[in-house]
């Protein structure tokens, strides 16, 4: 084999290990995206599972608020039964609505809002919130990384055709985020 010769198969075993190491880091990409959401989706079920006992604490107090109630257990069996980003935000979006609904209801009963169950519910759900938030952020940037790397050059060229697709964004909803980039109003 001559000078020449090497020079090729020199040039087709760098390619092959760069082809190799694409392939890998999109992998990685890939596995660090469903991890992500893994996470979510374990706090999300933490949700679920304490929406019916913050319900069954309301409805001690609140009998005559059925439609509230009802409400709220709608949307939490949705938001059990979605699957993938897209439906799921919709799904804990309209949960998110059906709370406020139930925590603005606790505001008319006194007796309720000072009970040490419904209290501890409360915030039991607040600090859920707030990791299902910084989840949600960490997913989002896990995607954007993904799609990022699958869309650039040279690996647009193949990611596609190994598999790779674009993956969605956990996203808010308008309200929601409207209600975060909005500052809180003080009034006296």
């Amino acid at each position: 084999m001559g000078t020449t010769g090497w020079i090729i198969l020199g040039i087709i075993v760098l390619a092959v290990v760069y082809l190799i190491f694409l392939y890998n880091r999109l992998v990685a990409l890939r596995q660090t995206v469903s991890q992500s959401w893994s996470d979510i989706s374990v706090q999300l079920k933490q949700r679920h599972d304490l929406v019916p006992n913050l319900v069954e604490t309301v409805k001690g107090y609140a009998t005559h608020e059925r439609s509230t109630l009802e409400a709220v257990t709608a949307a939490r069996n949705a938001a059990v039964a979605a699957q993938g980003p897209e439906a799921q935000a919709k799904a804990e979006n309209m949960l998110t609505g059906a709370l406020r609904q139930l925590f603005a209801l606790a505001e008319a009963y006194p007796d309720l809002k000072a009970n040490q169950n419904f209290l501890q519910l409360q915030t039991e759900l607040a600090d859920l919130e707030n990791k299902i938030a910084a989840s949600r952020r960490f997913f989002n940037n896990a995607v954007q990384e993904y799609n990022t790397a699958i869309e650039q050059f040279p690996a647009v060229l193949i990611a596609r055709n190994m598999g790779f697709q674009s993956r969605e964004f956990f996203e808010l909803d308008e309200g929601e985020r409207a209600a975060v980039q909005a500052p809180p109003q003080v009034k006296f």
